[in-house]
């Protein structure tokens, strides 16, 4: 692990220092250091983060399935305070009595704020980015009812509009101040990570245009997810068909099953990648495995 004072987000957005843990059924965490996000809370986070569990700032959890939601317990004992934000599907009934156990449980521990969210939210979670829920079919639920979420990290920025690049900074304040920001100032705005949660592969469009996408692929091929879709998973296939038709710079994949071993995962992405033509990189988060900062290939990019 790196042994760093507070990071700092780099110029280059790919360069976030991403560590996490994903085997189906038993445990799914990844800790984003630079923003201060962990998406999703599963066994295992402050045993391994030891410390710099203290430098996350909002937690973003997918659903209510127990493999994605018990680390909370420990990890609220240890750095709940304020300013920690604890956001969660807004229909899952078990958050609102997990909130509850921690309070009674260590009555001594205050300040983690727990949000209901939904796919109308945005979380503000530093400087210019903002969090932007995504619902999805992982958990079967009711239209306006909300059990299962995506989540997708944006970068806002306002650029000067062309058109304006020869005025002045008064004249340019002057027009602002009269009409509004949006006169004088185009949104960009930057999809720098999309975390899929568990979920099947639904719509392409989802995930379009991510700088890095941490997608499930649970099940290698699409006869084994047929047999277990009580709540769909993704298999591994159509997850590299997708990303090979859409824009991803690259992709981090996880959540597999613990019946396959390492071997037969990294052969199935490298035929995959070969049959789809897709050539950014791809990392993988084995089963039973903590993988530290997996874009600088700490364990290297598997089609690379």
């Amino acid at each position: 692990m790196k042994q760093t004072s507070e990071p700092v987000l780099k110029n280059n957005l790919m360069n976030l220092t991403i560590t996490g843990y994903s085997t189906a059924l038993f445990a799914t965490w990844y800790f984003v250091e630079e923003l201060g996000l962990l998406f999703d809370a599963g066994e295992g986070i402050t045993a391994n983060l030891l410390q710099k569990s203290r430098k996350i700032k909002h937690v973003l959890i997918s659903h209510a399935d127990r493999d994605h939601l018990t680390g909370l317990l420990q990890f609220n004992q240890l750095n709940a305070r304020s300013g920690l934000h604890i956001h969660y599907p807004a229909d899952c009934g078990s958050f609102p009595a997990l909130a509850d156990f921690c309070q009674k449980f260590d009555p001594h521990i205050q300040g983690a704020i727990w949000h209901p969210t939904t796919s109308q939210s945005r979380i503000a979670i530093k400087d210019d980015f903002v969090v932007e829920p995504v619902q999805n079919g992982h958990v079967k639920a009711a239209e306006g009812v909300t059990k299962s979420l995506s989540y997708k990290v944006m970068q806002i920025k306002r650029k000067l509009k062309p058109e304006l690049a020869n005025l002045s900074g008064l004249e340019i304040k002057k027009i602002k101040d009269e009409k509004g920001i949006e006169a004088t100032t185009n949104e960009i705005r930057t999809n720098v990570i999309s975390y899929s949660g568990d979920t099947p592969v639904e719509d392409y469009e989802r995930f379009n245009h991510s700088k890095i996408l941490i997608h499930e692929a649970t099940f290698i091929d699409q006869v084994a997810n047929n047999k277990e879709n009580r709540h769909p998973h993704s298999y591994l296939e159509e997850v590299i068909e997708m990303v090979a038709s859409i824009d991803v710079e690259q992709l981090i994949l996880g959540h597999f099953s613990s019946r396959y071993s390492s071997e037969h995962i990294d052969t199935a992405i490298r035929e995959l990648c070969h049959q789809y033509t897709l050539n950014i990189p791809v990392h993988r988060v084995l089963p039973g495995q903590v993988h530290w900062d997996i874009l600088q290939n700490r364990q290297p990019s598997i089609n690379k």
